[in-house]
């Protein structure tokens, strides 16, 4: 088998089919990769896309060209980050500009300030930020920052929030069993994991006050994915938020808000701005540089200055030029008047659409969004909790998703959609279509 062509692929302007896609070539690079890469995939999650892995040559705004030929309407979005759409030319152009000055330099640089600096100015509740490179790694940071700042260990988490891979977190992301004691989630996890962590159920102020009401004097900071994003796209009830911040402020424990999914993406501020609850800390990835390697911790300059403090914070790669560029880059764009607006906007029109298409159908499903995140559950009337999320039939997700690759959607695995800024109209007509050919038996499961 022949290496790919490395030159971005551009279909005739105007040319669309729904008629079936050959992936014979994304199988065998899927086989190959398999002889020099654990499973054939660099993320684990990236095995259960349907119908299996694809092997893509280039992304282009909303597009993604695969090594078949086919063209797909994604709304993966590389699980998130691409939130200016592929290629942007304004992050294209400021890392292109940076690349011939260096990438890394082992000292400080203006890019590292003039990134903050931004951030700053879209969060302004925030006095200070650490750069990192991963959602995960910078969840760490916050954790270390939290311990040290309280002289506590214990972290309480909600069941249902993903806060990376790290074994101190990886707990009652699934399959929690109810109480206050966490479930370790993978082969290998350090089974001392659950002892620094305890469990609370998003939005139940009840179980909260309890919880705190018998430790709150151990709990070093309570870390919350404010919009509950990987687990039915839960938005919180304000007044959960409210208690929370005044729970963590009568116990001496620090608020840690996890918006690596909702910083910059359902509104500027993200969560901090959507809900007016302010944390001590938040930590940043995704949407902060349309697809580049890069975290960052933010908050009370009191807490991250601990930094200078014996607190340590570390990483080769943490703040380098090329992601610093790509990040001011961003979030430039994202400054710009209206464009959460657009996305709202986008992210209604394709929920209605789709709304409406399964009422026509008879189908039962329910849809909502929150900003440019687009939720399907399928089975079910109305919103859910985490458990019931959870325990929805996924399978009919992934047969409807087998169908719309060959539409030429590419999809997320449990029924979540993002959208970018360069999602059109025409992408929405082209989705609703889709799922409006669908087999209606193949529509009800």
């Amino acid at each position: 088998m022949t290496d790919i062509d490395p030159r971005p692929h551009r279909p005739p302007a105007g040319r669309w089919t729904t008629a079936p896609r050959c992936v014979g070539k994304s199988v065998q690079h899927l086989e190959r990769a398999r002889a020099s890469i654990g499973g054939g995939v660099t993320s684990g999650l990236r095995s259960v896309l349907q119908p299996q892995p694809l092997s893509f040559t280039s992304g282009r705004g909303s597009r993604l060209f695969d090594v078949d030929g086919n063209e797909y309407v994604d709304y993966v979005l590389g699980w998130g980050p691409v939130i200016l759409g592929h290629a942007h030319p304004a992050v294209t152009d400021a890392v292109t500009a940076q690349v011939p000055r260096g990438q890394l330099f082992g000292g400080i640089h203006p890019g590292e300030r003039i990134a903050a600096e931004k951030l700053l100015s879209a969060v302004p509740a925030f006095e200070r930020v650490l750069w990192s490179n991963t959602g995960t790694e910078a969840i760490q940071v916050a954790i270390r920052l939290a311990r040290a700042a309280t002289g506590r260990n214990l972290i309480v988490k909600t069941s249902g929030a993903y806060h990376g891979w790290h074994d101190s977190v990886l707990l009652s992301y699934r399959g929690h069993r109810g109480g206050h004691e966490p479930v370790l989630a993978t082969r290998g996890q350090n089974p001392r994991s659950v002892d620094d962590v305890r469990v609370v159920e998003f939005n139940d102020r009840e179980d909260l006050a309890e919880f705190f009401g018998a430790h709150g004097q151990e709990v070093a900071a309570v870390l919350l994915d404010p919009v509950l994003s990987n687990t039915g796209v839960i938005a919180p009830d304000p007044d959960y938020l409210r208690d929370l911040r005044s729970t963590c402020d009568a116990h001496g424990a620090l608020l840690v808000f996890d918006e690596v999914i909702t910083g910059f993406r359902v509104a500027l501020g993200g969560a901090v701005e959507l809900y007016g609850t302010i944390p001590d800390l938040a930590v940043y990835a995704k949407a902060l540089g349309n697809g580049f390697s890069v975290a960052a911790v933010a908050g009370r300059a009191d807490v991250v200055d601990l930094v200078e403090q014996g607190c340590a914070h570390s990483g080769t790669y943490n703040g380098n030029a090329l992601a610093m560029a790509a990040v001011s880059a961003t979030l430039t764009e994202l400054s710009r008047p209206g464009v959460h607006e657009q996305l709202w906007q986008t992210a209604g029109t394709l929920a209605e659409g789709l709304r409406r298409t399964f009422r026509d159908r008879r189908v039962r499903a329910h849809v909502h969004h929150l900003g440019p995140i687009v939720q399907v559950l399928p089975g079910v009337t109305d919103a859910v909790s985490p458990r019931e999320f959870e325990g929805l039939d996924w399978s009919v997700w992934d047969r409807w998703s087998r169908r719309l690759s060959q539409a030429g959607l590419f999809l997320l695995p449990n029924g979540r959609m993002f959208l970018s800024t360069a999602h059109s109209s025409a992408d929405i007509d082209v989705t609703l279509n889709a799922f409006g050919a669908l087999d209606p038996d193949l529509l009800r499961g």
